[in-house]
C-alpha cells in the first residue's frame, strides 16, 4: 500500500454502533498504517458538542488510535463535516490530527485536488444552508459552548431529531449535489480533480466544465458499507465492502 493517499468520511461514530468503531479501528491497523497519508473529511462522529466532552469511552479511544498511527509517521488530516464542526484544536492535537480548511486545495502525486465535506454542493437545500450560516457562525459558537455539557448535549439531539424530520419531507435532489454549483467551484479553482462526502453516494463521476475535464469522486459512508478513496500516481479507486466483511 506504499504511495497511496486514503480518504474517509461520514462513520459517525457513536456509542450505539460498535461495530463502525471496531471496523474503524481495524481500518487504521490493517490498511492506513501503509499509507503516506489519510485524510478524513468530516461527519467522523456523529456529534460534537466541544473538546470539553470526553468522558465517553469512544472519544479517548479514537484519539489514541489515531495518535499512534500519526506518531508513527502517517499524517492524519482533518476537515469539519456538519456533524463535527466544533471539534477544535484540543482533540485534534489528543488525537495527533491536523486540521484542515474547508474547502482546500493538495498536490496529490501531481494532481492539483480539491478537498470540501460536500454539504456546501447542496445548494438546492436552501433550509440547510441557513443553518449551517447560522451555527457557524463564531458568535454563535461562542455562546453555545458556553452552556453547561448537558444543556449542550440536549440542544444537540434536539436538533438532530429535527434534522432527521426535515429529511423526510426532502427529496433525494435536494439533498444531493447541485451540478451548476460543483462546476462553479471546480471553475473557481482551476479545474482540479474533486474529492467529497457528505451525500453518501459513492461514485466517480466525470464532468465537462470550461472545456475541462474533471472528475469528482464521493466517498462512502460507513453504514451497512465501509470504506475509503485510495488515490496514488496512477489514480483513485473506490474501495467498498459490507460493514460485516474483513479487509
Amino acid at each position: 500500500m506504499a504511495g497511496r493517499t486514503l480518504f474517509i468520511a461520514d462513520l459517525h461514530l457513536c456509542e450505539s454502533r460498535p461495530a463502525v468503531t471496531r471496523r474503524f479501528f481495524e481500518f487504521l491497523r490493517d490498511e492506513a498504517c501503509h499509507a503516506d497519508a489519510i485524510y478524513i473529511l468530516g461527519d467522523f462522529f456523529e456529534t460534537w458538542v466541544g473538546d470539553d466532552d470526553l468522558a465517553s469511552p469512544l472519544y479517548a479511544e479514537t484519539a489514541s488510535h489515531l495518535n499512534k498511527l500519526s506518531s508513527s509517521g502517517v499524517p492524519v488530516f482533518f476537515m469539519h463535516g456538519n456533524r463535527d464542526f466544533l471539534l477544535a484544536r484540543r482533540y485534534a492535537d489528543l488525537a495527533g490530527m491536523a486540521l484542515i480548511a474547508d474547502p482546500s486545495v493538495i498536490d496529490l502525486y501531481g494532481v492539483p485536488t480539491l478537498l470540501v465535506h460536500g454539504d456546501t454542493l447542496c445548494t438546492d437545500d436552501t433550509a440547510y444552508l441557513a443553518f449551517r450560516g447560522q451555527v457557524r457562525n463564531p458568535d454563535w459558537q461562542r455562546n453555545f459552548l458556553a452552556q453547561p455539557l448537558a444543556a449542550r448535549k440536549a440542544m444537540a439531539q434536539q436538533a438532530r431529531a429535527q434534522s432527521e424530520t426535515a429529511k423526510q419531507g426532502k427529496s433525494d435532489e435536494i439533498m444531493d449535489v447541485n451540478t451548476e454549483e460543483v462546476a462553479r467551484i471546480l471553475r473557481s479553482h482551476a479545474y482540479p480533480r474533486l474529492i467529497h462526502g457528505h451525500t453518501h453516494r459513492p461514485a466517480r463521476h466525470a464532468h465537462q466544465v470550461d472545456g475541462h475535464d474533471c472528475e469528482r469522486w464521493v466517498l462512502p459512508d460507513w453504514y451497512a458499507r465501509w470504506g475509503y478513496l485510495a488515490c496514488d500516481k496512477a489514480g483513485c479507486e473506490l474501495v467498498i465492502r459490507n460493514l460485516a466483511s474483513g479487509p
